[in-house]
């Protein structure tokens, strides 16, 4: 029997990986945020002075190896490493998220970060949660979930957790980013974001946080236990 494999995708501000971070500690399996791992390639993009949105020069700096991110796992917690450096704490910013989007679009940064992911999920059992993990990086998972929420929903949800950092930026500003997000994560050419056919959709605005996990965690129960 292949390992428990939970595939979690959604749009930005979903709340992807705060609930798989709760669903993982319940079933007692990892959980491996991928959308950290973009973040990672974004952050160092921007430390070398490279634009984000310049294709070239981000797909030379991963084929060159100045971009070598890893994930390791302290007490349950995912940290994210770039080039051997714990990055966690520097990839949750607004301008990081950005880079995160523009630089996911090119082959060579999802060829090297796709791999990594699919040799983590392949030893053991692990959720991961993503733009295209039930499309692309895990299409046999064994449960497909694609969670969303209204871009308004998920604009205040974002807001409040920049107030919870003393940013106090705009309701009006961070729905604009959010939609600015979307409309980038579902256009563009390679890999867009989109629902698995086999997925369930789970729409999380009118849900509290523990009725969203609940639900998911049902929906784990009821298909892995037809295994």
């Amino acid at each position: 029997m292949k390992p428990l494999t939970i595939a979690i995708d959604g749009p930005s501000g979903a709340g992807k990986s705060s609930i798989a971070d709760v669903v993982c500690k319940k079933l007692n399996i990892l959980h491996l945020d991928t959308g950290a791992m973009y973040r990672a390639v974004g952050l160092c993009a921007l430390e070398m002075g490279i634009d984000p949105t310049d294709e070239a020069a981000v797909s030379q700096m991963c084929e060159e190896g100045r971009a070598l991110v890893d994930v390791k796992y302290q007490d349950g917690q995912q940290l994210t490493l770039l080039n051997g450096r714990d990055v966690s704490p520097l990839i949750r910013t607004q301008e990081v998220g950005g880079a995160a989007s523009a630089v996911s679009r090119y082959v060579p940064v999802r060829r090297m970060l796709v791999r990594r992911q699919q040799e983590m999920a392949a030893a053991q059992p692990m959720l991961l949660d993503g733009r295209d993990i039930g499309t692309v990086v895990l299409p046999d998972a064994t449960v497909k979930i694609f969670l969303t929420a209204s871009p308004e929903e998920r604009a205040r949800r974002r807001m409040l957790q920049l107030q919870e950092k003393g940013d106090n930026t705009p309701f009006e500003e961070v729905l604009a980013e959010v939609n600015a997000r979307d409309l980038q994560d579902t256009t563009r050419e390679l890999t867009p974001l989109r629902q698995a056919d086999d997925a369930v959709l789970l729409d999380s605005s009118s849900l509290t946080f523990d009725e969203t996990v609940q639900a998911i965690l049902t929906l784990v129960e009821e298909k892995y236990g037809k295994q």
